[in-house]
């Protein structure tokens, strides 16, 4: 009985998302040491700390609030239509409060410690601050982000933009134009994974009324804003090569190219009318947001 709870728990966290904030936040230090800092590494372990905690939050509150519309929903695969963890059997629906609540109670607690050690930067407080704001209110009622059409763009930020960004300033105390060379591209390919994510259950959430960005930009213009979004990724990374991103370090980066252009190929076959496989489909955009990221970051450790 306690490990079924223990692994019901477990799948309810869906640790396979919290690899993205990992390697995003691996990547801001990168840069940092790139740069020539010496890592402080309990500053490091408390940042990490900090992001994972506030990603669980934000992924119990998402479970706890979508229940009613993920608990019957056909198309689920092992990255959308909710984690299948709560309901009737399983855990209960208030678990995830309880859970996400206890994340956030600690996080309260590592804010304060990492404020003692780093001290209360305004870059610093304002990362914090914002990403706090955009992990909790996501799925939370009034403002529910994740079913408004923007949410999307938020998460994108939060984990490509801010995460970096705070391993940077934690270490650093300043911003400096590596960051956004090398995150930008990383927030196009998030997003053009969050549009992937929202096709196996586009028919299910305008049942719901739930407006997601592609229910908001309907069908054909979310495949095509899906494609741009990864082509648009590699060429930013070609443009900040030419202002300077060192080659070397953005070269890594472009052996990912096929996998973006497979990514293509799967939605516009889609598009044209092919019976979807909604597990690669959703399997691809994860596998290059994070080969992306991950070869960006060992870039950077390793010069």
């Amino acid at each position: 009985m306690v490990m079924d709870t223990l692994r019901l728990v477990l799948k309810l966290s869906r640790p396979l998302f919290l690899l993205g904030g990992v390697l995003a936040y691996a990547l801001g230090a990168g840069i940092a040491r790139y740069l020539g800092t010496v890592l402080n590494w309990e500053t490091y372990l408390l940042g990490q700390a900090w992001v994972t905690l506030l990603q669980l939050a934000g992924q119990y509150l998402n479970e706890y609030y979508d229940y009613p519309g993920d608990i019957d929903n056909p198309n689920r695969t092992p990255f959308t239509g909710g984690s299948g963890a709560l309901g009737e059997d399983k855990l209960p629906r208030r678990t995830a409060l309880f859970l996400a609540l206890g994340c956030l109670a600690v996080v309260a607690s590592l804010t304060v410690m990492i404020l003692r050690v780093v001290g209360p930067s305004s870059a610093t407080l304002l990362v914090m601050g914002l990403g706090f704001l955009g992990a909790f209110f996501y799925s939370v009622p009034p403002v529910r982000l994740a079913a408004s059409g923007y949410g999307e763009l938020s998460t994108s930020i939060l984990l490509a933009n801010l995460v970096p960004a705070l391993a940077f300033l934690l270490q650093v105390g300043e911003m400096h134009r590596l960051l956004a060379m090398s995150t930008f591209p990383l927030t196009l390919l998030h997003l053009a994974m969050m549009l992937a994510f929202e096709l196996p259950d586009y028919a299910w959430d305008i049942k719901h009324n739930k407006r997601t960005l592609m229910v908001r930009v309907g069908w054909q213009r979310g495949m095509a804003l899906h494609n741009i979004f990864i082509l648009a990724a590699y060429l930013m990374l070609g443009v900040a090569v030419a202002f300077r991103l060192p080659f070397y370090i953005a070269l890594p980066a472009f052996f990912t190219l096929p996998l973006g252009l497979l990514q293509i190929w799967q939605i516009r076959r889609i598009a044209d009318g092919g019976k979807p496989n909604w597990i690669a489909v959703t399997l691809v955009p994860v596998v290059l947001f994070a080969s992306t990221t991950y070869l960006l970051s060992l870039a950077y450790w390793t010069r």
